[in-house]
């Protein structure tokens, strides 16, 4: 398990991230991250939550009407 600290950052509080963490989720400077609390705790992913919802509704609209999107396409 990695754990880092609370540091003070100007006049809010931050934290650093290891460099495995950063090498394993190809972070660089300015990406954002979600913070999305849960009964177990926080997690803190790169990925928007709420783009997972638009990307199953979308495989969802692709696959009803994968024919007709097929014809448009040409």
């Amino acid at each position: 398990m990695l754990k880092t600290a609370v540091r003070r950052v100007g006049n809010s509080l931050g934290i650093t991230l290891p460099k495995t963490v950063i090498d394993n989720l190809h972070l660089t400077e300015g990406d954002e991250l979600h913070l999305v609390e849960t009964d177990e705790g926080l997690i803190i992913t790169p990925f928007n939550p709420k783009f997972a919802d638009w990307a199953k509704e979308y495989e969802r609209t692709n696959k009803k009407y994968r024919n007709t999107l097929k014809a448009l396409a040409k």
